[in-house]
């Protein structure tokens, strides 16, 4: 039951060339820096990534990109203050994007993580997102279906872990860290804090043990837009 892992390089190294990979973070908020940075070192490629945004700066997920690692992106927003890698590698044909509104792509996770293939929305009937999906009405209403999310691993980033993988999350940093946890098949935490069994109050854990793979502990985890300031580039 011990999920604990001695390193972040040894936490990545599953991951292999052409994964699909959930990255947690809403922004900066959330976002595993430290998960992402072992995964450059580790060299896998040709990766879909599934992310809120497509990275800001030089670090983290841009990082990942810049380094070419990155085929595909599945995203809600692309373009943000300082997303100048996504940019400029997608205006060059270096790298494809899927788009999908916000509360769409949390849906289409949480449903990945429920086993539940399909679902229907009124968001995006109309518009280019819906080209060649199918379209239902209910109750008069026109509804467009959207597939399920789901990938082979999943980073991210916790408060504090148990050694059986129970989690909580620092206030906004949760996002989309419990839903991307319960629809990969492999998920990789790193936690600022882990503790022996009984160390988290059962009524405060978000993510139960049972959706994690491994957890490594990261006591002073990097902030995205701390970095990104400081005009930090990795590698």
């Amino acid at each position: 039951m011990d999920k604990t892992i001695s390193s972040i390089e040894a936490a990545v190294q599953p991951i292999f060339d052409g994964a699909t990979v959930m990255i947690g973070g809403f922004g900066g908020s959330g976002a595993p820096i430290e998960l992402i940075h072992a995964l450059i070192d580790q060299g896998a490629k040709d990766l879909t990534v599934i992310n809120n945004n497509a990275g800001n700066g030089h670090v983290g997920l841009a990082a990942l990109i810049e380094q070419n690692r990155v085929r595909r992106m599945i995203c809600s927003f692309p373009r943000s203050s300082n997303a100048t890698v996504f940019n400029e590698r997608y205006l060059a044909g270096k790298i494809e994007l899927e788009l999908v509104p916000q509360g769409t792509l949390a849906e289409r996770i949480r449903a990945g993580g429920a086993g539940i293939p399909a679902f229907y929305t009124p968001t995006g009937y109309g518009t280019e997102l819906a080209d060649g999906k199918p379209v239902a009405e209910f109750d008069g209403r026109p509804y467009v279906q959207e597939r399920w999310l789901k990938a082979d691993f999943a980073l991210i980033k916790a408060e504090t872990a148990d050694t059986h993988g129970n989690l909580t999350y620092r206030m906004a940093a949760r996002n989309f860290n419990p839903l991307m946890a319960m629809a990969a098949t492999t998920t990789i935490v790193q936690a600022s804090r882990v503790v022996a069994p009984g160390g988290i109050d059962p009524e405060q854990v978000i993510t139960p043990g049972i959706f994690v793979s491994s957890v490594v502990e990261v006591a002073a985890p990097a902030q995205e837009e701390l970095l990104t300031r400081q005009e930090a580039v990795y590698p």
